[in-house]
């Protein structure tokens, strides 16, 4: 099957909105919470003051994300009371829902990324350049040896995400160079770059995903065609094979990988409805492996 081809049979077997209702909704969370960012600074409707490294909502509701948290306590810096408090509720939310939901609900960034993936399949364009993805986790390094060094919360001059955001307030400049690059880097250099293999915020969040609750599972992977939509779709398809191609007897059909992002398009893409939304806890297969004493699972 063609890229193009990617995900008609889903259109055909649910119709247009049934193959897209997740993207859509990733669409309007991340347009939304966009929007309620730049009404204040650009037409004086202060929903909510702040940024994604920290807001205030209504005037009550503080969140402060915990990768500039954690960077400001490597320099020494230790946040006011209110913005601890903003802490313990985001990483509440996010033990709930996965780390990665960030980035696939809330970043703006990944408009562009979903953009150039998108292009890519359009356009035919195959060659990427070959970069582990533990990459990431390295440049996570990097950024806090930076902070340490620095005395500063140096990387969120960097930062893509917050260049983006600036860029959006104060117009062009630096912050739509770097934004620029980063999307032509995906498209023509390395098929889902920053965000699968260089984004530190992203391998920030993927560490708060490992023990999250809400996962996507292949609950009916017989019905699987092997039609690849899935994989082709997925910012990280890695994630998926044993969940949905592990030994059936010793691997559940959750998707446990850390940098699942929650996305849905596999549950949007597939004709078969292989894929829904449910529990770590609700993994079976797996728990009746960890149970039996691993002669009986290897086979030995």
């Amino acid at each position: 099957m063609s890229t193009s081809d990617t995900g008609r049979e889903a259109v055909i077997a649910k119709g247009w909105l049934g193959a897209h209702k997740w993207l859509l909704a990733r669409r309007f969370s991340q347009l939304g919470i966009l929007a309620l960012f730049l009404l204040g600074p650009l037409a004086g409707v202060w929903v909510v003051k702040g940024n994604l490294a920290y807001s205030l909502t209504l005037n009550t509701l503080p969140l402060t994300d915990p990768y500039v948290l954690l960077q400001s306590l490597v320099t020494g810096h230790v946040p006011e009371k209110l913005g601890l408090i903003g802490v313990a509720i985001v990483l509440a939310f996010y033990f709930l829902v996965g780390g990665r939901v960030y980035c696939s609900w809330v970043c703006p960034m990944n408009l562009l990324t979903d953009l150039a993936a998108w292009l890519r399949r359009r356009l035919g364009i195959k060659g990427s350049v070959h970069m582990s993805r533990r990459s990431r986790y390295w440049m996570l390094a990097m950024t806090l040896v930076l902070a340490a060094f620095s005395g500063s919360i140096a990387w969120e001059l960097l930062n893509p995400v917050s260049m983006l955001h600036r860029g959006l307030i104060f117009g062009l400049g630096a912050a739509w160079t770097v934004v620029l690059v980063v999307f032509l880097f995906d498209l023509f250099v390395m098929s889902r770059g920053w965000c699968g293999h260089l984004c530190p915020v992203g391998a920030f969040y993927s560490l708060l995903g490992r023990v999250s609750v809400l996962r996507i599972s292949a609950t009916k992977r017989a019905a699987c065609n092997d039609c690849m939509d899935c994989f082709d779709v997925c910012p990280e398809p890695q994630v998926i094979r044993p969940a949905l191609k592990g030994a059936p007897d010793v691997v559940g059909p959750v998707i446990l990988a850390a940098n699942c992002t929650n996305c849905a398009r596999c549950i949007d893409v597939c004709s078969k409805d292989v894929f829904n939304f449910g529990t770590r806890f609700n993994n079976p297969v797996a728990d009746r492996a960890r149970s039996m004493p691993q002669d009986a699972v290897s086979g030995n």
